[in-house]
């Protein structure tokens, strides 16, 4: 190998090191400047707020970073939450005013099956869609986004469903030990997530149809097979999110979840999750939402106005996958 072939190739790692590791150097130094900033920012208190604000959101970019990896996208995810958590209401209060299974309730483990069964059947139903049909992923999941509110908004006759048990309750606002239980249950599906991705055949096949679906298929990967269930699990993400949210906050409507679209996708891509597929993984998905989290959090405690987060949380997307394609770019 000449020299120059040794430099590139030397340049081509220091490249990719950097994509892996600056999600982690932004996140430390917004930590140091909200912290220069506003000494309340470091407290326990506001860490744990940060971290229970982060898992509703975290969850479901778990099962984004499945969706990105094999080049697809779900906008209907903000909706679906909606629904699902309307859907663990419904079931745990029995009903809903003049509805239609008025009683006494039920278990909040059935009201969480609900919620979950209803995510993966309606994330099932789109991937089947995009796989089968050979529809556009924007496609089908912006006509789930107006489908899935409007579910919602049937289920709840335009209103909210509120007041649960407080075994219901304790998914959303209990604790163990100092550690909110929402923490929990995103730690959890985090590190569930990271085993499939990395242990196993059908995360490699993940990678395998990101990277380039015509190879998988020649290899002997059923291309549609792995679409239709990296649809169902990013379904299975969003409905126990829905139901950890309607804990949380005690109630469940249909305009629960508006633009977390936004927010669940800047997690998954300013993790470092590239939206040409094949490289990423839930590790940065981690990062990345705390970073969006860590950002919020200090904006609002600068007492800065939430047209201008969501501006900067734009901007910070535009970057990424700007970043991501210089990246790119070099290590070819």
């Amino acid at each position: 190998m000449t020299n120059e072939t040794n430099a590139a190739l030397a340049r081509a790692k220091r490249f990719a090191l950097l994509a892996k590791l600056a999600p982690l150097i932004f996140l430390l130094g917004l930590v140091v400047i909200f912290t220069a900033l506003e000494p309340r920012f470091l407290i326990p208190l506001n860490l744990f707020n940060i971290l229970r604000q982060v898992s509703i959101v975290g969850i479901i970019a778990v099962g984004m970073t499945f969706v990105i990896l094999i080049r697809g996208i779900d906008l209907s995810v903000g909706s679906l939450v909606a629904l699902t958590g309307l859907c663990a209401a419904v079931v745990a209060k029995g009903g809903i005013d003049g509805g239609f299974i008025e009683g006494t309730g039920f278990h909040w483990s059935l009201a969480a099956l609900a919620a979950i069964g209803v995510g993966t059947i309606m994330g099932l139903a789109q991937g089947m869609i995009v796989a089968c049909l050979s529809v556009p992923a924007f496609v089908v999941t912006l006509g789930g986004l107006t489908i899935f509110r409007g579910l919602a908004l049937a289920l709840g006759n335009g209103g909210p469903v509120s007041g649960f048990s407080a075994d219901f309750g304790w998914w959303g606002r209990g604790l163990v030990g100092p550690v909110p239980v929402p923490v929990i249950v995103f730690a959890v599906v985090a590190f569930v997530g990271y085993l499939v991705l990395t242990q196993t055949r059908f995360g490699r096949s993940i990678y395998a149809v990101g990277s380039n679906p015509e190879a998988a298929r020649l290899s002997g990967i059923n291309v549609n097979r792995v679409t239709i269930l990296t649809y169902g699990i990013i379904g299975f993400c969003t409905g126990l999110s829905g139901f950890v949210l309607s804990a949380r906050l005690n109630s469940a409507e249909a305009v629960a979840g508006t633009g977390y679209e936004l927010t669940v996708i800047a997690a998954v891509v300013i993790g470092g999750t590239s939206l040409y597929g094949g490289t990423g993984g839930v590790v940065g998905t981690v990062i990345g939402a705390l970073l969006t989290g860590v950002l919020i959090n200090g904006l609002v405690l600068l007492q800065t106005s939430p047209y201008t987060q969501q501006v900067l949380i734009g901007l910070i997307i535009i970057a990424a996958v700007a970043f991501d394609a210089f990246i790119k770019r070099q290590s070819r």
